[in-house]
């Protein structure tokens, strides 16, 4: 669930209702076999024994065979710096920036060439705006694009798995084409790539658990009210959550400041309805349909697998039309999905009916 080629249950750390619906019935097959004592019910309970083993191996197929990226653990880096929490952005930005641009020529001296490019490509132009940024191991950065000090709609993009700095650029593109698209209607606007935690590796099983996503929402909870302190008077906030990111917002507690919560190309939430999500917010799903993620089985055996599929009109999200979107398209310049996300964001989208199937293209 790679961000690029990439992603609102409980509140983080606790367990409660998320997932409770797909946990009852996986279990149901085990708990009758094992109260009966004959030896048809012994086996039934080793073929539902044998059939969540089958599924968890599914899951993790078709999540890990995919994608995989590259990481750079141990790169020397300097510690990021401490902001009071009324710091202006434009001081955030100067002094991220110099971080940024030790980190680039530390990593060039330890041999990290690869790592130090990378690092020098992310502020290029001498004018990136990181509200935070950490050149340690894989790294975390929280970029702005466009002016948030003056922004009255606020955009919070939050990734997958292998969202790294050396992926950084894929995910950043999507950030800058959907600023893009987002300004040239309403000016107004600002975009935030929020890397703001350890995404987990597509080739691993933490990305089939939620521990990643509750370690990530405990970041993104705190961080929303004050991106809303420090942008335009009355600014709205919208949460766009791909693949697994879309299981760090099911599990981030939002306020006020957020109007709606969009989860594109996800593998599930570990909720079984929209209306598990601790948000207010309004609830949006949407996949393309050439997005390999629609093939992933959407279960939840103890804690492996993330239950209902978001799409599904059983999970009560609001629809979008997303197109032929493929897993890594959403955010392409000149696609229905970023046409239908942006109008999410700017408040005039209509909902579409449910799909998973590939809709054709326009000519």
């Amino acid at each position: 669930m790679a961000a690029g080629t990439t992603t609102v249950g409980t509140t983080a750390g606790t367990s409660g209702p998320t997932g409770s619906g797909p946990r009852s019935q996986s279990g149901s097959g085990a708990r009758s076999g094992a109260e009966s004592g004959s030896g048809a019910g012994r086996g039934n309970g080793s073929r539902g024994r044998l059939r969540r083993t089958l599924l968890a191996a599914l899951v993790a197929a078709a999540v890990v065979v995919p994608v995989s990226a590259a990481a750079s653990p141990g790169v020397p880096a300097p510690a990021p710096v401490v902001f009071a929490d009324d710091t202006a952005p434009h001081d955030r930005y100067a002094d991220n920036r110099a971080n940024l641009a030790e980190a680039a020529r530390m990593a060039g001296a330890a041999g990290r060439t690869g790592r130090a490019a990378k690092l020098r490509a992310m502020d290029a132009a001498g004018e990136a705006r990181f509200l935070t940024f950490d050149g340690r191991g894989r790294g975390r950065a929280v970029e702005v694009f466009g002016d948030l000090e003056t922004a009255d709609r606020v955009t919070v993009l939050v990734p997958g798995s292998d969202t790294t700095l050396d992926t950084y650029q894929r995910f950043r593109a999507g950030a800058v084409s959907l600023s893009r698209r987002l300004q040239a209607e309403h000016p107004h606007s600002a975009v935030v790539a929020w890397l703001g935690y350890d995404t987990p590796g597509t080739a691993s099983t933490t990305v089939l658990t939620a521990d990643r996503a509750d370690e990530a929402a405990a970041e993104l909870g705190p961080f929303l009210p004050r991106l809303r302190d420090m942008a335009g008077s009355g600014a709205q906030i919208s949460l766009l959550c791909h693949s697994y990111g879309s299981v760090v917002c099911a599990r981030t507690t939002t306020g006020p400041e957020v109007t709606d919560v969009v989860l594109f190309g996800s593998p599930g939430t570990g909720a079984g309805s929209a209306g598990d999500l601790p948000t207010d917010a309004r609830v949006w799903a949407g996949r393309g349909g050439g997005d390999w993620i629609g093939d992933v089985p959407h279960v939840r055996l103890g804690r492996i697998g993330f239950g209902t599929d978001p799409v599904d009109p059983a999970f009560g999200a609001r629809s979008f039309a997303a197109g032929p979107a493929g897993h890594s398209d959403y955010l392409k310049p000149g696609t229905r999905s970023l046409d239908s996300l942006a109008a999410i964001v700017l408040g005039t989208a209509a909902t579409a009916p449910a799909t998973t199937a590939p809709e054709v293209p326009h000519a």
